[in-house]
């Protein structure tokens, strides 16, 4: 990691240089920006950048978005893709498509052919589905609006980047927040030792049980964009059902799930259960 201090301080040369790779092809956007220094927070560094982008000409522009890589399972065997592209894509899983997967590569080819450059999102932001949600809506747009939402998503992108390379005072947020707690309020008591599984897009991420207060000992994601989509939280309160004095045997609930979706990445999101005798209810928390 470098400090901010450090780029700071840096001749213009080495500034161009630790930054290389945050704008994709693109070294001239820190190139520009180094004339601003000093910059009081890295968000503040990542506003000029993303300022010199915008105020580019038209044609520089273009050719910045035709430097960005085709998102596809295929761009990965490209030996020319960048290692932050790389991970990029290759966390995303296009491939949980299934059968969807050729129609995203067919409205691929559709994006390139209607706006001349490759669809470009915050594939850290999303899960599968919902990028080609994004591409079914954004296909939708005309030549200017589709440019300034690429660059937003290139804002996203660069965002997270130069969080993972540059350290400093004010930080960009890029991260969200999900937890849980189970209570039971029929007994008046936090629910401990409920085992908790987490799932996004059918998939289990996380795992946890609920400690002397009815949480996780740490939160169910932290610290990374919450990708938009499609969430389960599965409650396995039989046991703790089971051990409760006069309790039913076998207890009235086994497994209780709530599905969920996620709309905000950098959002802070608490979905907690309520246990009652017969009953359970949820909301979104603070």
């Amino acid at each position: 990691m470098l400090t901010l201090g450090a780029l700071n301080a840096a001749s213009p040369d080495d500034f161009v240089a630790a930054l290389d790779g945050v704008f994709e092809h693109a070294p001239w956007v820190a190139s520009q920006a180094v004339a601003a220094r000093p910059f009081a927070t890295v968000m503040a560094l990542h506003d000029a950048m993303m300022a010199h982008v915008r105020a580019a000409p038209a044609e520089t522009v273009l050719a910045f978005l035709r430097g960005h890589p085709a998102l596809s399972p295929k761009a990965l065997a490209d030996p020319s893709l960048t290692a932050a592209s790389r991970d990029e894509q290759g966390g995303l899983g296009l491939d949980s498509l299934g059968a969807d997967l050729r129609r995203f590569e067919d409205g691929n080819a559709a994006y390139q052919e209607k706006f001349g450059f490759p669809f470009i999102v915050c594939v850290r932001r999303l899960t599968p589905p919902f990028v080609l949600r994004s591409m079914d809506r954004r296909l939708g747009n005309t030549a200017e609006t589709e440019r300034e939402a690429a660059i937003a998503e290139i804002g996203f992108i660069t965002r997270l980047r130069l969080k993972d390379r540059v350290t400093g005072a004010g930080m960009p947020k890029t991260g969200g927040h999900l937890s849980t707690q189970v209570l039971d309020t029929a007994r008046g008591r936090p629910a401990a030792g409920v085992r908790i599984e987490l799932f996004r897009e059918g998939v289990m991420i996380k795992e946890g049980v609920t400690n002397q207060d009815g949480r996780t000992e740490e939160a169910l994601i932290e610290g990374e964009p919450l990708r938009i989509g499609r969430y389960e939280l599965r409650f396995h309160v039989g046991e703790y059902f089971a051990g409760c004095p006069a309790a039913a045997d076998p207890p009235w609930y086994d497994t209780i799930p709530i599905r969920f979706a996620i709309a905000e990445p950098e959002g802070h999101y608490h979905t907690p259960l309520l246990l009652g005798a017969w009953t359970y209810t949820t909301y979104r928390g603070s």
